[in-house]
């Protein structure tokens, strides 16, 4: 079997923790498996991929321009996994990714007939982003996100931990009545719960290969991307004068962002920060939209003199405004930390081009 599945899905949806969570589970109980995080900077280290490796999940990273424009590389990306045992290959892209449908399952299946079998076209959604489709609001992002969920073969409800039983069967029913064509399951996968339900899916299911009208590339498209920007940054960072907790430093940079991005009037969808020390130990937070907590993925288990450090955030904001406030974010928390910064790569970019 050569089974190939993308994972879709609107920023914060999980779609990092469900592939590193079901590459395990699938490896344990069905055969090998691998992951691939896709993300749009030039030459960066990605957040998710380093997590996943440092996870020890069986993991690799795609980088420069969304999969959808990268036929050839992935199809070499996956054969070198095939060759190398795996069953099952997923990948993600990245979350305002919208077309993966057409330009990725259609693409592989044009340029290399018969070669891959293509896994259900799967999108994960969360609940508080179901309750933003169901009230009418949220704007843009409510508009990506819709148009995501209308491409997909398979809605994962993730994060159902958060939910009551009957409250994910009413969110379940409402994703099943409003996009029909699709199957709808319920997961945890920070939990590890559904996660048998989602690998038969996967195995045993096939991509419809509809094509829904979706308006990519129309005028509410271009605007809605227009308005999105990505910013990337890698650096190391020292300890001045003593040990210091990683985990608190982290969680003060994501609320930091969460204070600024909000006086400034917008708005955060993601923020990925991840920092790992030299003996392998490491600390990851995320922060999902300026009215959340921050979530602590992961905390140093005992202080550090010296970490190396991967930030990766998507914002309803212009570029240079995001360079700016994030940028001052990082500066002016490590200063409070006594860290001296090494950077290795900036980068932030809008996503109308």
């Amino acid at each position: 079997m050569r089974k190939f599945a993308v994972f879709s899905g609107f920023l914060g949806s999980g779609k990092t923790t469900t592939m590193m969570a079901l590459t395990r589970y699938h490896t344990a109980r069905h055969g090998k498996a691998a992951m691939i995080s896709n993300d749009l900077g030039h030459g960066v280290e990605l957040a998710d991929d380093r997590l996943a490796r440092l996870s020890g999940c069986n993991a690799s990273g795609m980088t420069d321009e969304c999969i959808c424009y990268q036929n050839e590389n992935l199809a070499r990306r996956l054969n070198e996994y095939y060759d190398d045992g795996c069953q099952l290959v997923i990948s993600d892209i990245p979350g305002f990714g919208v077309g993966a449908l057409e330009h990725v399952y259609h693409g592989l299946a044009g340029k290399f007939p018969g070669q891959f079998q293509l896994a259900p076209f799967t999108v994960l959604v969360e609940p508080r982003t179901v309750e933003l489709l169901r009230s009418g609001q949220g704007g843009d992002m409510a508009y990506l996100l819709d148009t995501q969920l209308v491409e997909a073969d398979l809605i994962v409800l993730n994060k159902c931990d958060l939910l009551t039983r009957e409250q994910a069967e009413a969110d379940k029913a409402w994703l099943a009545g409003r996009y029909p064509e699709a199957s709808v399951i319920a997961i945890s996968a920070r939990e590890e719960r559904g996660l048998e339900e989602l690998s038969q899916a996967l195995i045993r299911g096939e991509a419809s290969m509809r094509r829904p009208d979706i308006g990519y590339g129309g005028e509410a498209f271009r605007a809605a991307m227009g308005r999105l920007s990505e910013y990337y940054l890698q650096y190391h960072a020292v300890v001045c004068c003593n040990d210091f907790d990683g985990s608190a430093y982290l969680v003060d940079m994501a609320r930091q962002a969460r204070e600024d991005i909000r006086a400034a009037g917008r708005e955060i969808p993601h923020l990925k920060l991840l920092a790992w020390e030299p003996e392998g130990d490491f600390g990851k937070v995320d922060l999902i939209g300026t009215d959340r907590d921050i979530e602590v993925t992961r905390r140093f288990a005992r202080p550090c003199t010296a970490v190396a450090a991967v930030l990766n955030a998507s914002a309803a904001c212009p570029a240079d405004e995001l360079d700016r406030l994030i940028t001052g974010v990082v500066e002016a928390v490590s200063d409070r930390y006594q860290l001296e910064l090494t950077v290795f790569k900036r980068e932030c970019f809008g996503m109308g081009g």
